[in-house]
């Protein structure tokens, strides 16, 4: 151990007379910097928008004078989907996704204006994130300046002295991945210097911190492990190089690439118009809320006149039109919620193609965990729209009790009066409050793809014992 760690001291003064290394070290290590506050300040800007116009919508809808309850449904209030801490360090998909929501009866919305479809068509290539730059641009600093570790001894002629001395090439190997890892330590350090103050501020938990810390922590990990046993594999750095730059481009630009496209292909999307159609096909299908005589509503008219024991619905307890609007809000969610959830099951479907992938690319895997962890995935996404559309129902629900138990049915149907209600009603719906997923979610949802990258780390450990092993017998 002593001579694999003496051989990691010379190989770091060798990495670091290189100028092009401490430069591009440097360069990576303030590009890191930048990335944590650019994304932190990003962050908190948007956070705060979104909460001020979450108050604002809140205010407009607590502020309506009196009004018949029914128009506060078609009123309808909004929804902004608070943002995660992390998702300073990975955004996922929220770009994608949509933050905002219009909550309305009879109709289930969905999140608009992505960060994507408002800003440049640039941001669809990688936003400047920790992130972004510890997945692409770190590994293929760590290839630029590993390649050579192992093939550069064995081009000088050095290797066979080093052997001929009684270094073994399992210790030289062990000695060049240190040096390595060690670099790949300093440009880690940033991030992780930015996530542990997110999780000492408060404003983040420490598990998903820890989590994400060792998740990209192995992958460069990977990335080195990988380095070296390409090096010790080939007989000339340069051969190296182009060897590993040809896995990058792989790994981490083509793979995460088409898996994509090849999930599409295998479990296709309906496009949001067919959807649409569909849904309003079965929605009229349920019959008209809006009018008490539909005959679609017969059998909901006749069990509530025998369960009040009246022939009449004129002799009601309750307003008979709440009564329908609550029957239809109740069938129509359901209908909603039934195309939501199959919408969903194929999108499920379609991320389980592309960690698939993963065991061609770790690249993936490493997404997945990052941001399960971040949350910002899909079922983060889920998570808020579920809730968001709990929170509707509910409100919309309560609207129509309110026309049911607040005003009479007589006077409902009456054209030449105008009912209404109290505009004090509107402040007793509670606000809307986001619950993040626990964290036991959180660990489930994210340890495959962290017994993927386990594997990966494992092979690449196990390849490079191996080629360390069989390098003292080529040379010799």
């Amino acid at each position: 151990m002593n001579i694999a760690i003496r051989i990691a001291r010379d190989e770091w003064r060798c990495l670091f007379r290189d100028r092009a290394a401490v430069a591009s070290l440097a360069l990576l290590i303030v590009l890191t910097l930048l990335a944590v506050l650019n994304a932190h300040e990003h962050q908190r800007s948007v956070a705060a928008e979104r909460a001020h116009y979450q108050a604002e919508a809140n205010h407009a809808f607590e502020a309506q004078p009196d009004r018949h309850p029914h128009r506060m449904v078609h009123f309808g209030h909004f929804l902004f989907r608070p943002l995660n801490p992390l998702a300073a360090f990975d955004p996922g998909i929220d770009g994608y996704t949509g933050n905002t929501m219009f909550l309305e009866g009879h109709r289930q919305n969905s999140a608009n204006f992505g960060d994507v479809r408002q800003h440049s068509l640039l941001l669809r290539f990688g936003q400047l994130t920790p992130a972004f730059v510890l997945q692409v641009l770190t590994p293929l600093l760590l290839v630029f300046f590993g390649h050579a570790g192992v093939a550069r001894e064995r081009e000088s002629g050095t290797l066979r002295v080093l052997l001929a001395q009684g270094v073994r090439s399992r210790e030289l190997v062990l000695g060049k991945w240190l040096a390595l890892a060690g670099f790949a330590g300093l440009a880690l350090a940033p991030a992780l210097l930015g996530l542990a103050w997110l999780a000492a501020s408060g404003q983040a938990a420490w598990p998903p911190v820890l989590l994400l810390g060792a998740a990209y922590a192995g992958w460069l990990a990977l990335w080195t492990l990988a380095v070296v046993a390409v090096s010790t594999l080939c007989r000339r750095g340069r051969d190296a190089l182009l060897a590993l730059l040809a896995v990058w481009a792989l790994v981490v630009v083509m793979v995460p690439r088409w898996a994509p496209d090849v999930a599409n292909t295998v479990v296709a999307l309906p496009s949001r118009v067919e959807d649409n159609i569909h849904v309003q096909r079965d929605y009229l299908a349920l019959g008209n809320a809006h009018d008490p005589a539909d005959p679609k509503f017969a059998a909901f008219r006749a069990s509530l006149l025998q369960r009040y024991g009246v022939s009449r619905i004129e002799d009601l307890p309750v307003n008979y039109k709440g009564l329908v609007g609550i029957e239809g809000e109740r069938q129509s969610s359901a209908l909603f919620g039934r195309y939501a959830d199959a919408a969903f099951d194929r999108q499920q479907r379609q991320g389980a193609v592309v960690d698939a992938f993963a065991w061609i690319s770790p690249t993936l895997a490493l997404r997945r965990l990052s941001m399960t962890a971040s949350g910002t995935d899909l079922a983060a996404h889920r998570r808020f729209l579920e809730q968001a559309e709990g929170y509707r129902y509910d409100l919309v629900q309560g609207l129509n009790r309110l026309q049911a138990q607040e005003l009479r049915y007589a006077d409902d149907t009456n054209p030449d009066k105008e009912n209404r209600v109290s505009r004090t009603h509107w402040k007793a719906f509670p606000e809307f409050h986001y619950a993040p997923t626990p964290l036991a979610d959180t660990v489930r949802t994210a340890l495959p793809a962290g017994l993927v990258l386990l594997a990966w780390i494992g092979a690449a450990g196990a390849l490079a014992w191996w080629l360390a092993a069989r390098l003292g017998r080529a040379v010799r």
